[in-house]
């Protein structure tokens, strides 16, 4: 298994590679991965970027201790935010959209819908979405703590079935290459255990937050949700000329299901329902069938108090469970515009959110 038929990536791109001097953004290693997403851009493949770099990038502008206090760091994220995002739009003739998020919203259901949607709609839109942890505000108790496993909650937030994270070294390896030259490198990993957690060292670069422990824990949390994992070097520019003629490099993790598969049982399974929704015959006929989104218009009757971001089930008219799904609306909402059609949506509650009140990708037929 390659690890290379894939749609949908997430490339996570870390502060070794964006501002190597550790003081200010640079393009050394950066022009090769951005010539590599907009190869895999033209093949019609979609990227979603997240990267490190905004502390980096803003040392050099605020005035600190030898170690910075937390308002120091949240004042050079807040400078070098902006430095990180415009070194990335020079290498790309296509807009480039900034998505700032911290672990609490991420927790909370109504704005992980709200982030889901977000990427979808800049997708949509050819639009390249940066992801970054919002550092100018997350205290120790909001952050997810590093990029590597913030790659991961991206990925399945965004139903990706790629992760990949470029590191300065090549992959994962028997020993730690940089103290042992006999260490051999690992090309694939089938099943992430403790034997592969002792195989990480920590990390010797000062401004960096995560070792190999952290993207093993990302290949984890990702492999689970049926999203395969590569560990590349991003200093190596080769890399990305092998990638794209379709090359395994580094060590691959797969995946330990379909990314369908997986999504179906979390769906199924880990999700507790809030509330049902009826739907026509024709509604019902499009979900069995098409594998199509849910619709306003489909909708006959709302059950239960639920909130945007609950899981509800849907029925048809026999009341027979025939799928489950994430709701974009709560059922006040679903009230007032179920029967109508989507575009009457805005006029009738004066916002939308969106079109779908299931989307197809939130959605498992049972």
């Amino acid at each position: 298994m390659s690890g290379l038929d894939w749609h949908r990536a997430v490339i996570k791109v870390g502060s070794a590679l964006i501002a190597p001097d550790g003081a200010q953004c640079s393009g050394q290693y950066l022009l090769p991965i951005a010539r590599y997403i907009n190869e895999c851009r033209q093949k019609g493949k979609e990227i979603i970027l997240v990267s490190s770099g905004s502390v980096a990038a803003g040392r050099g502008l605020v005035a600190h201790g030898e170690l910075p206090i937390i308002a120091e760091k949240q004042a050079m994220a807040a400078v070098g935010q902006m430095k990180m995002m415009q070194n990335w739009q020079r290498f790309f003739d296509f807009p480039c959209a900034q998505i700032l998020v911290t672990h609490d919203d991420l927790a909370d259901r109504k704005r992980y819908i709200n982030i889901q949607n977000t990427i979808r709609t800049l997708l949509d839109n050819g639009i390249l979405p940066i992801v970054n942890e919002n550092d100018s505000v997350a205290t120790k108790e909001l952050k997810v703590g590093d990029n590597d496993n913030l790659a991961a909650l991206v990925a399945q937030v965004s139903s990706s079935d790629l992760l990949m994270i470029c590191s300065d070294i090549d992959g994962l390896f028997t020993k730690d290459p940089r103290s042992n030259p006999d260490a051999e490198l690992i090309p694939v990993v089938d099943k992430i255990d403790e034997s592969i957690y002792a195989l990480a060292g920590g990390t010797s670069n000062k401004i960096a937050t995560g070792g190999m422990r952290t993207k093993i824990e990302a290949a984890e949390k990702a492999t689970e949700q049926g999203i395969n994992t590569m560990i590349v070097n991003g200093r190596d520019s080769q890399v990305f000329d092998l990638l794209v003629a379709e090359k395994a490099v580094g060590t691959v993790f797969t995946r330990q299901a379909s990314p369908q598969k997986a999504r179906k049982n979390w769906l199924q399974h880990s999700l507790k329902v809030k509330g049902s929704i009826t739907v026509d015959a024709g509604a019902s006929k499009a979900l069995n069938s098409a594998g199509a989104s849910l619709l306003s218009i489909g909708i006959t009757a709302i059950d239960g108090r639920f909130i945007k971001g609950d899981a509800v089930n849907v029925c048809d008219a026999k009341g027979n469970i025939i799928a489950k799904g994430i709701s974009q609306y709560n059922n006040s909402e679903l009230s007032q515009i179920k029967g109508l059609q989507s575009k009457k949506i805005l006029e009738t509650l004066g916002y939308c959110p969106s079109e779908e009140v299931i989307h197809r990708d939130d959605l498992v037929v049972i």
